[in-house]
């Protein structure tokens, strides 16, 4: 089968390769893959050096149609359209797996870094992973459930909101123009996004979606525009999707007393700034990772009832033999969301 695979750990080691197709073993299925998206982390992998094993297939948000399953698989069977968290492997004994939070396991390897995964035609994938597609939601939108359930989990599962609240959501990639949409089916009636002057496109899509404004904070300032809103305290939840240590510093400056900061985005650069606002507004910061089966289900939900809307944001689709061209897009931010079709041997 094809596949891109990362060979070597030096940034840029990928290429296109024929590679053995992959068999389901006991407990696990074979995905034909329909969809595969291209997320920011797959970006910074491809751009740095590979702190994981080698070779291995990138690819972690996907879809695709079950084509066979293997020894004592009893819930899914061939043609059954699916979608597949991102937990390869976790161990199933930790505190963490125990009291279900298997997201945090310890153990955890993922697919696309630890695990092979789905820029290729064909994936395995254990049957815990697998959640059914709804028929009435498209399998290429349906390879972007994973970043909504990270959104649902960080923003419905980890952060307090309720109908009413300021949202301020930093950072216009895909995860960001999920929060805003999450964030109004929660009930927030000010919801603003915030991007850079590169973000033009992602901030028109995200007013289109849900966002009650969309702020350039090259060109105006956010905090102002967040102090013209409710009682002018400020934000009752911001959510960093952007990662940068001015992100954070953006997220204190705008939260209101008492409010919260949700932080989705990663970033490797350290902080250099002083945590002092924090405590004067007694607000509150965290951390949140991945997502569990129910934010799954869940998720699917929304999406199928059209209150998460993923059309608008599929602004790019490509045969697998144009991954560069897919990372370029993302790279360079004149894709909102780029997707891989495996299963496809030209442009839709």
């Amino acid at each position: 089968m094809r596949a891109v695979v990362r060979y070597a750990k030096e940034p840029g080691a990928l290429e296109l390769r024929d590679v053995p197709s992959p068999k389901p073993g006991p407990g696990e299925v074979l995905m034909a893959v329909e969809a595969a998206g291209v997320c920011g982390s797959d970006l910074e992998a491809f751009h740095a050096e590979a702190y994981y094993p080698v070779p291995v297939i990138p690819g972690h948000e996907f879809s695709g149609t079950v084509v066979e399953v293997g020894e004592g698989v009893r819930g899914f069977g061939p043609g059954d359209r699916v979608v597949s968290e991102t937990h390869a492997y976790v161990c199933g004994r930790c505190a963490m797996c125990r009291s279900g939070h298997y997201n945090i396991c310890p153990e955890r390897r993922g697919f696309g870094f630890l695990a092979n995964g789905a820029f290729a035609e064909l994936v395995v994938t254990p049957e815990r992973c697998l959640h059914r597609v709804p028929d009435n939601l498209d399998l290429t939108e349906a390879a972007m459930t994973e970043p909504v359930c990270v959104t649902y989990n960080a923003l419905v599962r980890k952060s307090r909101i309720a109908p009413g609240d300021v949202v301020v959501v930093i950072g216009a990639g895909p995860i960001g123009l999920m929060a805003v949409q999450v964030a109004r089916v929660c009930g927030a009636t000010d919801i603003v996004l915030a991007g850079l002057e590169v973000d033009d496109l992602r901030l028109k899509v995200g007013l289109e979606v849900g966002a009650t404004r969309a702020v350039n904070v090259e060109q105006e300032s956010l905090e102002e525009v967040v102090r013209r809103l409710g009682d002018g305290l400020g934000a009752d939840l911001v959510v960093d999707a952007a990662g940068p240590p001015a992100a954070v510093a953006q997220a204190m400056d705008v939260v209101r007393q008492n409010g919260q900061i949700t932080k989705i985005a990663w970033e490797r650069e350290p902080l250099n700034h002083s945590l002092d606002p924090l405590v004067r507004k007694a607000a509150s910061i965290q951390g949140t990772f991945s997502h569990t089966w129910e934010t799954w289900e869940r998720s699917l939900r929304l999406m199928a009832a059209g209150q998460i809307r993923l059309a608008p944001m599929v602004t790019h689709r490509f045969p697998l033999e144009e991954w560069r061209e897919a990372y370029r897009t993302v790279d360079d931010r004149t894709a909102t969301k780029a997707v891989l079709l495996p299963s496809c041997d030209g442009r839709r």
